[in-house]
């Protein structure tokens, strides 16, 4: 039994290969993913619908030794460290997905999961930008949260808050802050125009701030400096500005990018990396969509500067710019850095996801020193990233927690590689954590489904580590950017292909069985099963088949809490999460409610006969 499932195992791993090869990953499913990442990594009082149980409350006093609310927002990695710039970037990120990609998000069903995502930032931003020229940066030490391995609810590491003002300035952290309320404000505007209304009156004031008193934001909190270290702030003004452009129309916000342009570096930075330090991409990228949408006045001159080193970013994505390309490992990843790497590919693949979306709005194409390319050549490399994330890398490892058959186990994580405080509420002490948790050999007790890990090295090498923080911690910087290219491609490349139901593959036909059987059920069972063979493979003269079952809710009302009983399983399976009784599955935790009509899938590998499925229970 043993020998059968672990050759059934290296079959999965094969068979997931071999739908990789062919392009065949459902974005549906990552995009659904990435949002449990997010909501995996909030702070503060979580609503009673959470999705992600194993989180429970944490940072509730944060601000109150300052005498200000700072309770919300997000921590940034596997740390319990509340960061503003990058906090910030994101937010901007995750709006520039739900602006530009609107259509997609919504036919996806995840529009209201995505201005979630944002508006648990931007209630913590409003709090923090307390007067006209004071906002608070940063909640929480670095130093000493990294000397503790402790679940975020257990926290006994200082919560210290840290602001910027008038004497001591942060442009860059205004400004990122600033652009993020902006670029939300367009993304609520439509919903909420109240709320937006009130995130543009604190982006402008929040831009006024970071002009006017001009610094960097880790001189006045010096804390901040050794893990988001800001290399300068024109960057971040000139970003704030596009986007209060965007959000507003008034031409002070586009002459100010056209006034700052060379002084800024707007028009003199050629760049090869687009992050939450380095805007200078993104800015070029937007205002190359003024100018091809004919919006540019009398600044068209200083505008098509802006898109020359739009054109450089993306003709360097491409490996196109007369050999001055951004470095990619053997196996096609973008690679910047030796930190976290993945969080500049995902930006990168999202950002050339947007411009190749500008361009073939104005029958545009890009030239390079090596070409003329069609738009359509951007997404076909932001695809290659996502591919690549998703398990098409040498290593067929998805860096996608929680997606495909082979994805990362150990992960540098805090919340996620300690029992869940609901599991084992007894506190766990800032070394304790070490002891008992960051040293164990096993994997985390907790899944962060959706959660990007930094990724492998130059050389395609990932060790599944949890001391390996450069690979294997995952980030929201990382993640962001993920909602909207994941969206886009789910409907350029899925077509709407429903979440779940993975590949584009006709089922292989087993002898003497139909391709597509009813999975037999009691009669007035509320759900039908639809069993699918959808490929079958031999190793060593053992036939494998991949067996997909499909669950349809037939009842007309929802169902909870749906339980199923299988028999026979002897390979693996995933879709369904096991229980502690044996042979009892449920649905997957983001999936508790079955709606009437809807439907979800599961997967299972094995040889011989299929697994019987019946319902344990549901209510």
């Amino acid at each position: 039994m043993a020998q059968g499932f672990l050759v059934a195992l290296v079959a999965a791993v094969l068979c997931f290969e071999a739908a990789a090869a062919a392009g065949e990953f459902n974005y549906g499913d990552a995009l659904d993913l990435s949002f449990l990442y997010l909501e995996a990594q909030r702070s503060g009082k979580l609503p009673a619908d959470r999705r992600v149980k194993w989180r429970g409350d944490s940072g509730l006093k944060d601000g109150l030794a300052q005498g200000v609310n700072l309770v919300g927002g997000y921590y940034d990695a596997g740390d319990n460290v509340k960061f503003g710039l990058p906090m910030a970037f994101v937010t901007t990120i995750l709006s520039w997905g739900a602006i530009d990609f609107n259509k997609e998000i919504t036919n996806a069903n995840q529009m209201d999961n995505t201005l979630k995502a944002i508006k648990w930032a931007t209630d913590y931003f409003l709090k923090a930008h307390t007067s006209r020229n004071v906002l608070w940066g940063q909640v929480g030490d670095g130093s000493s949260d990294h000397f503790c391995w402790q679940r975020p609810e257990d926290m006994t590491t200082p919560r210290t808050a840290f602001k910027i003002d008038e004497s001591h300035p942060g442009s860059d952290l205004a400004g990122e802050t600033a652009a993020a309320l902006a670029a939300a404000s367009i993304a609520f505007k439509t919903y909420n125009s109240a709320y937006s209304n009130l995130l543009l009156v604190h982006a402008k004031e929040l831009f006024t701030f970071a002009d006017t008193f001009r610094g960097l934001y880790d001189d006045s909190i010096p804390c901040a400096s050794g893990f988001y270290t800001s290399s300068g702030y024109w960057d971040e003004l000139l970003w704030a500005a596009a986007w209060l452009f965007r959000a507003t129309g008034d031409e002070y916000y586009l002459k100010y990018t056209v006034d700052k342009a060379v002084s800024f570096g707007g028009t003199g930075w050629a760049m090869k990396e687009f992050s939450w330090d380095n805007k200078y991409a993104g800015v070029q990228v937007l205002l190359t969509k003024v100018l091809l949408e004919g919006r540019s006045g009398g600044y068209e001159s200083t505008l098509k500067q802006y898109q020359a080193k739009a054109d450089y970013f993306a003709c360097a994505c491409l490996q196109k710019n007369d050999g001055y390309n951004i470095n990619k490992t053997p196996g096609g990843l973008l690679y910047a850095h030796e930190w976290n790497n993945m969080q500049y590919a995902s930006a990168a693949a999202f950002l050339m996801a947007v411009y190749s979306d500008y361009l073939s709005a104005a029958n545009a194409k890009l030239i390079c020193p090596d070409g003329v390319f069609e738009p359509k050549e951007l997404l076909n490399f932001a695809q290659s990233q996502a591919d690549y994330i998703l398990g098409k890398n040498p290593n067929s490892l998805s860096y996608l927690i929680g997606y495909g058959p082979k994805f990362p186990q150990k992960l540098h994580h805090r919340g996620s590689s300690i029992a869940s405080i609901f599991t084992d509420p007894a506190p766990i002490g800032c070394v304790q954590g070490f002891d008992y948790w960051y040293h164990r050999p096993q994997g985390n007790p907790n899944v962060l489904h959706g959660a990007l890990v930094g990724g492998p090295d130059k050389n395609d090498r990932f060790g599944d580590d949890r001391s390996e923080y450069e690979q294997t911690e995952p980030t929201l910087t990382a993640s962001a950017p993920l909602i909207g290219l994941f969206s886009k491609l789910h409907s350029s490349v899925n077509g709407h292909q429903i979440p779940g139901s993975r590949g584009h593959q006709p089922p292989v036909k087993r002898e003497n069985e139909s391709p597509d059987a009813n999975v037999p059920v009691a009669a007035g069972s509320p759900v039908e099963f639809i069993h699918t063979i959808t490929s079958t493979w031999t190793v060593n003269k053992e036939s494998y088949y991949r067996h997909q079952v499909k669950i349809k809710n037939t009842s007309g009302k929802s169902i909870k809490n749906l339980k199923l009983h299988l028999e026979n399983l002897t390979g693996p399976i995933w879709g369904l999460s096991p229980t502690q009784q044996k042979g009892i599955y449920e649905l997957p935790e983001w999936l508790t409610v079955l709606q009437p009509g809807s439907e979800c899938v599961f997967i299972y590998i094995q040889e011989g006969p299929q697994a019987k499925v019946t319902i344990s229970s549901y209510h």
